[in-house]
Formats: structure tokens, C-alpha cells, sequence
């Protein structure tokens, strides 16, 4: 699957240029190129367009929601390597290595108030079902920072994935929705598909970096996985396939959901999406 060829993809790479075109600060304009543009697939903001268009929305008129979605997630990417120190992301330096911790954290500030003057004009739902994934990134972070890995189990670690990652896959769909005019029930449908695919998306993740086969990414701490807790009561076999059940729970239940939305090409590639950053991750293993 190409992504890159899909006119969803096209629309957030113009949107994220134009923004940047706008930037006067040659130094921070500098920063945002090299956060924004180091090759990320923009799967959190084409989901926000498709769930859109799935719910008979316009790219017009969801553009600048996607765009505060991405906006959010790079500036977690910053904050994120700063609390662990990352050395590589995407093959790249990382924010704080190549500009220093000060001016990294600096960029984290500017794209997270440049992802509230995009959702502005939403609503007052959308602004705070944005504000509260805001708000659940940072407390997942904080419950990533365990200060006793030996008490670290599996109920802190779902509810760790659902805050700083698995929060904004959900708000993605759900913001997709109701800027396609989707009323609160449907919304929560779509809301329940990001999810299982965020929470999915993260095992996985886990699982490709407990069997050290993660490229592109460098850092000096590492976040606990889920393997590694299963591995503190079963062998590192038993702690794998338990993972692996994990991921395809969660696959299983994004695709069901998925299933029952409206039949069209955007729903097709909602499908792609699931197994793109899942399953056929794991394929080779």
C-alpha cells in the first residue's frame, strides 16, 4: 500500500506546507520543517478525513481539523523523545538533539498552539473532545514515567496506551464524524473504532521493539512493553503470543465496528489503514 498516492494524504501535505509557509521566525520555521516533514505516514489525520467522508463530509470543511491532529501528534513526538531522551526519529535526529532540549521544547509549545487555532472554529464539542485527548496524551506520559517498574502491570499499562496514544487515534474518528455531520451516537462508534486501532497500533509497536527490530527510532530510555510484562509471570514465547492475541482482540474489534459503517471507498481505506499499521507489521515474524 501506497499511502503517499492517496489524495487524503496529498491534501495534509499541502495544508501542513502552507502552514508552514506562514511561519515569519526563520529559526522556528527551521525547527517545524524538520518535526513536520521526517516522513510520517499522517495516518491520525487521513483517518479524520475518511471518517469525514464516510459521513458524507468535504475535505474543505475537515482539512483544518486533520491538520490540528497532526499538529498535536508532532508535538508529542518532541515532547516525547524529550522525556526519553531520543537520539533518532525517522531516521532523523530527533528534535531535541539536533536544536537542544530548549528550542525542541519551544517547537512542542508553537505546534500545540497551532493545533488550537485550527480546531477553533469546530465548536464547542470538538474543541473539548480535543482538549481532553490533549489532556489524556500528557497523563499517559506521566504514567509512563512508573516509578517502580516491579508494580507495573497489565491494568496500568491499557490504561497508559489508551491515554497517550490510543486517545488521539479516537479522537481522529470521532472529529472525522462530526465534521461530516455525524450525530453523538455515531460519533462514539467511530470514537470505539480509533481506539481498538490506536490500542492495537501500540501493541504492536511494543512488540516489533521487545523483539529489537524497530528502525528509525533511537533512544536512551525506553518505555515499558507489553511483552516484558507478561514475561514477569510466563516465558518470553508464552509472553509473545500473548501479545500477539492482544493485537488481534483489538484488530478484530476496530474491523467489526468498522464493518458496520456505510459501504464506499473511504471505508475501503479505513480498511487498508488497519492492517497497513498492524498486521502487516508483524507479517515477517
Amino acid at each position: 500500500m501506497n499511502i503517499e498516492e492517496w489524495e487524503e494524504y496529498r491534501y495534509v501535505e499541502a495544508g501542513i506546507k502552507d502552514s508552514i509557509a506562514l511561519i515569519e521566525d526563520s529559526g522556528l520555521k527551521k525547527m517545524v520543517e524538520h518535526v513536520c516533514n521526517s516522513g510520517g505516514k499522517r495516518i491520525r489525520p487521513i483517518i479524520l478525513l475518511l471518517v469525514s467522508e464516510i459521513c458524507s463530509g468535504s475535505y474543505s470543511r475537515s482539512l483544518n481539523a486533520a491538520l490540528a491532529v497532526e499538529m498535536m501528534h508532532s508535538a508529542s513526538l518532541i515532547h516525547d523523545d524529550l522525556l526519553d531522551q531520543g537520539l533518532i526519529r525517522r531516521n532523523l535526529p530527533s528534535a531535541p538533539e539536533k536544536f537542544g532540549p530548549a528550542r525542541a521544547l519551544l517547537c512542542g509549545d508553537y505546534l500545540i498552539a497551532k493545533s488550537i487555532a485550527f480546531i477553533s472554529p469546530y465548536g464547542d464539542k470538538v474543541v473539548q473532545d480535543f482538549g481532553k485527548a490533549g489532556m489524556d496524551m500528557a497523563e499517559g506520559e506521566v504514567l509512563d514515567l512508573k516509578l517502580d517498574d516491579d508494580i507495573f502491570g497489565e491494568s496500568d499499562y491499557f490504561k497508559c496506551i489508551y491515554k497517550k496514544t490510543a486517545s488521539l487515534f479516537a479522537i481522529s474518528a470521532s472529529i472525522g464524524a462530526y465534521t461530516g455531520g455525524a450525530d453523538d451516537a455515531l460519533a462514539e462508534r467511530f470514537s470505539f473504532f480509533g481506539n481498538s486501532l490506536g490500542t492495537a497500533y501500540q501493541i504492536v509497536d511494543d512488540i516489533l521493539e521487545f523483539l529489537e527490530i524497530v528502525e528509525g527510532k533511537e533512544s536512551k530510555f525506553t518505555s515499558e512493553t507489553l511483552p516484558h510484562i507478561y514475561m514477569k509471570s510466563m516465558s518470553k514465547e508464552e509472553a509473545l503470543k500473548k501479545s500477539m492475541d492482544c493485537v488481534k482482540l483489538h484488530i478484530g474489534a476496530a474491523k467489526e465496528t468498522l464493518s458496520t459503517f456505510r459501504a464506499c471507498p473511504a471505508r475501503d481505506k479505513l480498511f487498508q489503514i488497519t492492517d497497513y499499521i498492524t498486521v502487516d507489521m508483524l507479517e515477517d515474524l
